[in-house]
């Protein structure tokens, strides 16, 4: 088990909703060269013959940094963990073209991981399954999706369109939470940092991690407490009284309306966020009831050149294995 930390965490991370109210230094309005470049990006990748996923970074080329993209991989890792970007003029682009735009800025920000068994570099993100059944993924309906990170260094979620009414998108600071239950219920703290089981989509059965890890002077953290539960269930190991305490405390932390920062993500907005350092979620939404103007996300999983080391007991995961013939 990794030492735990007990001063509190300062600086950009440790951020709260509340404090950042007028606040949109996270917002990033994408510049009309930035556009352009895009633009030209697109262009290069089309005239060659190819389509997503089949190129690379080199057949996607932007020029320069005029995406400042090496500052936003900079603030995921060491500032704030999150960022918007915003202006993509989502419209006048086919849904090709989209992807091809979306995998192009994954590739150039690090490696673009698979997000399920069928290999998927881009996951669709709209009320498509059926609620009644436990194999459906909560985010493939229009019902709250509990806080919690992916396996991948950063998730990615760009906005094609947004529902009729609902649907924000709410995250909130791993170390604020931390410093929260360090202040005020320090007892608990060892649990976290002991490991548990956690029932992973990309396992055959649930492995050991802890949900705190602190490793080389950053706090990371792995969260989703239905992982957790049915990983203690799957492994016959039923959680303990103290331990349901210190998740049940866990989640009345997360979701005090002062820590969290809740955000209406327009169409042609890209938001990314660590999964070390921020925890995400969206709320509960109704549709327009036609599927072509329904609320539709696509989710990107990274792996980053710049991403921390993570401590042994707190392996890192990135995406699923690629499937058999399926080009990398």
């Amino acid at each position: 088990m990794s030492l735990m930390m007990k001063k509190p965490i300062t600086g950009p991370a440790a951020w709260k909703g509340a404090d950042m109210v007028g606040d949109v230094s996270w917002l990033h309005v994408l510049s009309c060269e930035a556009i352009d470049s895009l633009d030209a990006a697109l262009a290069h990748v089309k005239s060659r013959g190819l389509s997503f996923p089949n190129f690379g970074q080199d057949d996607f080329p932007l020029a320069g940094d005029v995406l400042d993209l090496k500052k936003h991989s900079d603030e995921l890792e060491n500032g704030r963990g999150f960022l918007v970007l915003r202006g993509l003029p989502i419209e006048r682009y086919s849904e090709e073209d989209i992807q091809i735009i979306y995998y192009g800025i994954g590739l150039h920000m690090g490696m673009p991981v698979r997000q399920n068994p069928k290999g998927d570099l881009l996951g669709l993100v709209m009320n498509v399954g059926d609620a009644t059944k436990k194999t459906t993924r909560v985010y493939e309906t229009n019902l709250y999706l509990p806080y919690h990170s992916d396996p991948s260094d950063v998730v990615g979620l760009l906005c094609i369109r947004k529902a009729k009414q609902g649907g924000l998108s709410s995250l909130v600071s791993v170390a604020a939470i931390y410093n929260e239950i360090l202040q005020k219920h320090p007892e608990y703290l060892g649990l976290y940092y002991r490991t548990w089981y956690f029932s992973h989509l990309c396992e055959d059965l649930p492995s050991l991690s802890p949900i705190f890890s602190h490793h080389e002077g950053k706090l990371s953290c792995r969260y989703l407490r239905q992982y957790i539960e049915l990983g203690h269930e799957i492994r016959n190991l039923p959680l303990s009284k103290v331990e349901v305490e210190a998740l049940d405390l866990f989640d009345e932390i997360m979701h005090r309306d002062d820590f969290r920062l809740s955000m209406m993500l327009e169409p042609g907005d890209l938001q990314f966020a660590n999964n070390y350092a921020v925890l995400h979620s969206r709320n509960e939404f109704e549709d327009h009831g036609v599927h072509d103007l329904n609320r539709k996300m696509l989710r990107l999983w990274v792996k980053m050149p710049n991403a921390r080391t993570l401590a042994p007991e707190f392996p890192g995961r990135n995406g699923f294995p690629s499937p058999l013939n399926v080009a990398i």
